[in-house]
């Protein structure tokens, strides 16, 4: 389990030739898998910071090259520099009086005026460091005002994509003034604000631009930096599952940060399996994206086994698929729709080898669509499963309440018998309101109906399964799953690791890769100790 990792299909390679072992490399946050867009369900978040052209004259350039003024020069924001637990007790106006004071348009709720503060005062603390280099060697402040007038090819190439992403919740005028106060010294600079509501199309050339990834620790903020241009973006903008996108928002409600939620992995010697899930919309066209790196998936990564949903292959695709995995990863265990070629279909790729191996639910009424794949293990059995999708006009509800549900549900209480039972993939179901962006105006929607949600308790929860990220993350909004038709942060948590309640308290880390990107959905991960 601990070997080093050996994984892949033809976009992998082997990391056997790697000196270090992938188990010690630590969870960096994954570079964004970006390709070209395969069809109107394949996600992909654009690069979300657009700027128009900045007249930056002399007057903005002596402001940049300020370099002694630090946060601590003003008062107000010192003092709760000092302690950020002030922030959420400052009142409304107080909070408005900071944020003017820092330069920021003082608008939104108090939990906006907030998260605004939080972000500029995290922005401004890491960037004394930065001043203090640029006093150290004054060409860097050189090089930031270079960056700055080379932003405007990076809104030539995000609009060549004609994808635009809403660049701050609190900024609502489609042009503002942002101010640049630097010791007392305040520069407008004229700055568009992009769409407010993220536009996705294909490409009509089939090209996106390629981002790299700075090599970063997952406690280290991580930048996106156009190859092109070597412009650095910041990290919330690039980053928009970090910012809380919800209808109707409850108090105490955060969105889901990886960099800052994942957990380490266990101290050395402790003994644990790490499995990733992921329903990919279609392997082939997954592994023909391009750009696809699925190397680097494995490589931060480093997971046993690797669940997949929606493969979308038929009988006859899958002996090439498993021939090109390579030494390590030996054991896949596939199974297909043959009711409709093409559709559905799951998948078990594992470095482990199970000690036995089921297909479907042993019901011929339920196995045709090749949804569940079961591999016994020492320890638990783990199912890949992919839920039926209730449909268009509900045309299936009927089928998945009162037949598919309770027929899973039982046959995992069967197994359960025997050993502890490790449930993950696709459910189809955002079980509560803080699983999806907007809740109110879903209540019809396949996936969100109040039966579908009722039958998710009744035939999972209330029979002892847990849900492992919810557990975990009581108020956290995450989601896992973003539609065609929505945004890229309008989203729905339909993924899940459903655990036995005996073995509940073993999971070490129940977690969402929210910047893999490739699929209309994002892999999720557990793990769990043995």
């Amino acid at each position: 389990m601990n070997q080093a990792l050996q994984l892949g299909f033809r976009t992998f390679i082997n990391l056997s030739s790697f000196p270090v072992d992938p188990r010690k490399l630590g969870i960096g946050r994954l570079a964004p898998l970006r390709g070209k867009v395969m069809g109107s369900k394949r996600r992909s978040f654009s690069n979300p910071s657009s700027i128009a052209d900045q007249n930056i004259d002399k007057k903005l350039r002596d402001a940049i090259d300020n370099d002694n003024y630090t946060i601590s020069d003003n008062p107000i924001l010192k003092d709760i520099k000092d302690d950020p637990s002030k922030i959420k007790a400052m009142t409304i106006q107080q909070l408005r009086t900071a944020l003017r004071t820092a330069g920021i348009p003082p608008k939104g709720l108090k939990r906006e005026l907030v998260s605004a503060l939080q972000s500029y005062l995290a922005k401004e603390i890491d960037g004394e460091s930065s001043l203090l280099a640029d006093k150290q060697d004054p060409s860097n402040s050189d090089k930031r005002i270079s960056m700055m007038m080379e932003t405007k090819s990076v809104e030539d190439q995000v609009q060549d994509a004609n994808s635009f992403s809403k660049v701050s919740e609190v900024q609502q005028s489609r042009r503002t003034v942002k101010q640049l106060q630097i010791k007392g010294k305040t520069v407008d600079v004229n700055a568009k604000i992009v769409a407010t509501e993220q536009k996705k199309s294909a490409c009509a050339s089939g090209r996106m631009t390629s981002l790299t990834k700075k090599k970063a620790s997952s406690d280290v903020d991580s930048k996106y930096v156009s190859a092109k241009n070597r412009v650095t973006l910041p990290v919330n903008q690039s980053e928009p599952w970090t910012i809380l996108a919800h209808k109707k928002p409850q108090k105490g409600w955060i969105a889901y940060n990886p960099r800052t939620m994942r957990r380490s992995l266990p101290i050395e010697n402790t003994k644990f399996v790490k499995i990733l899930s992921w329903n990919v919309n279609g392997l082939r066209a997954l592994l023909k994206l391009e750009g696809f790196s699925a190397m680097e998936l494995a490589k931060q990564e480093n997971f046993d086994v690797l669940c997949l949903q929606e493969t979308k292959l038929q009988e006859k695709d899958v002996e090439s698929i498993k021939q090109s995995l390579i030494e390590g990863y030996e054991n896949s265990f596939w199974t297909c729709s043959n009711t409709r070629l093409g559709y559905s279909g799951t998948a078990i790729i594992s470095r482990i080898k199970p000690l036995a191996v089921r297909y479907g639910l042993g019901i011929s009424d339920h196995d045709s669509e090749g949804r569940v794949v079961t591999a016994e293990f020492d320890s638990f059995y783990l199912l890949s499963v992919y839920v039926p999708n209730s449909g268009d006009g509900l045309r299936r509800l009927a089928y998945r309440i009162t037949e598919w549900d309770p027929s899973l549900g039982n046959y995992i209480k069967e197994l359960e018998k025997s050993k502890p039972v490790i449930l993950t993939g696709d459910l189809n179901c955002a079980h509560e309101e803080i699983d999806i962006y907007n809740p109110a105006g879903n209540r019809r929607s396949a996936g969100f109906t109040i039966e579908e949600r009722q039958s998710f308790s009744t035939n999972f929860l209330s029979r002892g399964f847990v849900d492992t990220f919810r557990k975990q993350n009581p108020d956290v909004v995450g989601y896992t799953y973003w539609g065609y038709r929505h945004g890229a942060r309008k989203g729905w948590r339909l993924d899940y690791f459903l655990v036995s309640e005996a073995i509940a308290d073993d999971v070490h880390d129940s977690f969402i890769l929210p910047d893999v990107i490739g699929s209309d959905h994002c892999p999720i991960g557990l793990v769990l100790k043995l």
